[in-house]
């Protein structure tokens, strides 16, 4: 495709996305969503922010060393010392791109920044000509574009351009924005600042009102040509542009657009699974495109409808976004080469034979317990796997759990604690109730329960059980997640999880409010 015609994918799950409370990603995930990324065939990977944590830094550089097919991002303030810790932790990349950016709008500039605009346009131009001597690939993003006048927005573009910026975002960063209002901003920014055909224009739409993808596409309908967005909608707050809502409703809809994304859409809901397994944020069923419900028809009248002709009802093939994977694909006959095959096919690959052996033994157990394996429980043993803290405080031994009408609900929990091992017993509302109090009693880690939620994997009563738990301490919050055919044992793997996050020294600070 040409620059014309292609609309650049700018995914920023690994960066904005972590940003989700409890969200943060081990090295060892950031990379394997990259590799899922660069099978969906995204453009620009924006893998983190360099300086906001050594972690950040060496997961950045990890990926720019194996990705080879994206471009390779980082963000950076305006600094000098964001902008080359960014190209350092790049630099392996085949194609790497720093993204600089400084606020735009009154408000920030004023309260935050405490800077007038013409100190403003001075520092976004030493940052972008750094950033070029750095790279060719530059992006410049104009923070809080969406409150911004626009009179100030084609000054500072039309500077950023001349100093070397190949990109120009323009983001919504609080979700502010309207889609009428949001396309006309673009369109405008296009035909006021002089040099605008010498860099692509690009948006960043935040989802506070629900509007981030229709802002998106707004803009692409006045010409902007990147989009950035995350796997499931990810992000701050109420998260960001949906990836497979943008790219499938430019897809759908070629009669409006006449523009196409390079995006592999069968790899969208395998990537989808991925992402919500490592983060511990569950897909909603109604979600648009990857959702349960996305492709089922309850109504008799639509299933009717679908049965006579598929497009009476349904605007898009289910197979045509990754839906046919969700497939039988291992049994408990299955050897250990059929198993690290199909991982391997689902983008997951251990790092050590012993991590490989421990999910083998996992699966087998798993297979015992449930006649049919689907991708869905592998996403969830190689997960469970992953995030087992070898070097935690604390690790579940054994549990029992006695629960009976009319009687008060007991958890016994024996616990690894500091390499000792630990029993006790406590009672609760409920069996997950006891649980939590049996473990706390041992523990006493202060945290406040933000969030308990269960999900299952697959379908059927035999299904694992994903729990998400969310805690908060000193105001860290982490998720914790943990999946069996048991739930009381899958919350309980949950918890030990999260405790086991939060006591991690080295917390990666919030990259915008990092004091770096």
């Amino acid at each position: 495709m040409s620059a014309t015609d292609h609309l650049v994918i700018f995914d920023t799950t690994l960066r904005d996305g972590e940003q989700s409370p409890g969200a943060t990603m081990t090295k060892a995930e950031k990379l394997r969503i990259a590799k899922v990324l660069e099978k969906l065939r995204v453009d620009v990977i924006e893998a983190g922010f360099a300086i906001a944590s050594q972690g950040d830094f060496e997961a950045i550089k990890n990926i720019a060393e194996t990705i080879k097919e994206s471009t390779i991002c980082s963000l950076s303030r305006a600094l000098d010392k964001d902008i080359d810790r960014a190209a350092e932790a790049i630099q392996p990349a085949q194609r790497g791109r720093i993204h600089t950016f400084i606020a735009t709008s009154p408000i920030h500039m004023k309260h935050k920044l405490q800077l007038g605009p013409d100190e403003v346009v001075e520092q976004a131009v030493r940052a972008v000509k750094r950033a070029r001597n750095h790279v060719d690939d530059v992006e410049f993003s104009c923070e809080d574009a969406g409150r911004s006048e626009l009179d100030f927005l084609c000054r500072i573009i039309e500077a950023a351009i001349d100093a070397g910026a190949t990109t120009i975002n323009i983001p919504d960063t609080v979700g502010y924005a309207i889609p009428e209002q949001f396309g006309e901003t673009i369109k405008q920014l296009l035909n006021r600042i002089p040099n605008a055909d010498k860099a692509i224009f690009s948006v960043h739409c935040h989802n506070d009102l629900g509007l981030a993808v229709a802002n998106s596409l707004a803009a692409v309908v006045q010409g902007a040509r990147q989009v950035e967005c995350t796997i499931n909608g990810l992000g701050e707050r109420a998260g960001n542009a949906s990836l497979e809502e943008v790219v499938m409703a430019v897809r759908t809809r070629q009669d409006l657009f006449q523009i196409d994304t390079r995006i592999d859409t069968q790899h969208i809901v395998p990537a989808s699974r991925l992402v919500s397994t490592v983060t511990g944020f569950p897909v909603q069923p109604n979600k648009a495109i990857v959702g349960a419900n996305a492709f089922a028809h309850e109504s008799g009248i639509h299933q009717d409808g679908v049965l006579k002709h598929r497009e009476t009802y349904e605007i898009m093939r289910a197979q045509d976004v990754g839906w046919h994977t969700n497939s039988l694909v291992l049994g408990k006959h299955s050897g250990r080469n059929a198993f690290r095959t199909r991982l391997l096919e689902l983008g997951i690959q251990f790092e050590t034979e012993t991590e490989l052996n421990e999910a083998f033994a996992r699966f087998k157990a798993l297979a015992d317990l449930k006649h049919e394996i689907f991708d869905e429980d592998l996403q969830a043993i190689a997960s469970d796997t992953r995030k087992t803290e070898k070097d935690g405080r604390f690790s579940l031994v054994c549990m029992q759990v006695c629960s009976e009408t009319g009687v008060i609900p007991r958890a016994a929990v024996t616990l690894m604690m500091d390499g000792k091992e630990l029993t006790v017993d406590a009672e609760g509302s409920g069996p997950v109730d006891a649980t939590f109090k049996a473990i706390e009693s041992l523990v006493d880690s202060g945290c406040n329960l933000q969030l308990y939620s269960v999900n299952n994997i697959t379908s059927g009563t035999d299904a694992q059980g994903e729990v998400t738990v969310r805690l908060e301490r000193g105001g860290r919050i982490v998720n914790g997640l943990g999946a069996d055919t048991d739930i009381i044992i899958a919350s309980a793997k949950a918890y030990i999880q999260a405790l086991n996050l939060i006591t991690v020294s080295g917390v990666r600070q919030h990259p915008q409010g990092a004091d770096v």
